[in-house]
């Protein structure tokens, strides 16, 4: 199935923005979490880099190149940055 943004395939047919909220999400759950915290921890790894692969993948069918993961993560929150204020 292919997304609105032209992605197809590990997207699950999920927008940019979709893709990047969910991240951005998860990435948030993590911080919460408590150093002594390391089983939780290790179970939102999976999570995340599931989600950080699929916004890269979709960063890429759109025509936007992340050099580096720093760089996708902080368009994932800009992303949301952005939708948040437009509500």
């Amino acid at each position: 199935m292919e997304s609105r943004t032209g992605y197809r395939g590990d997207s699950l047919g999920m927008t940019l923005r979709e893709a990047a909220e969910i991240y951005v999400d998860v990435v948030r759950l993590e911080e919460s979490l408590a150093l002594d915290q390391w089983q939780a921890r290790q179970e939102v790894t999976a999570p995340r880099s599931k989600y950080h692969d699929l916004f890269t993948g979709a960063l890429r069918a759109s025509g936007v190149v992340c050099a580096d993961r720093f760089k996708a993560t902080r368009r994932a929150f800009e992303l949301v940055t952005e939708s948040s204020h437009s509500v």
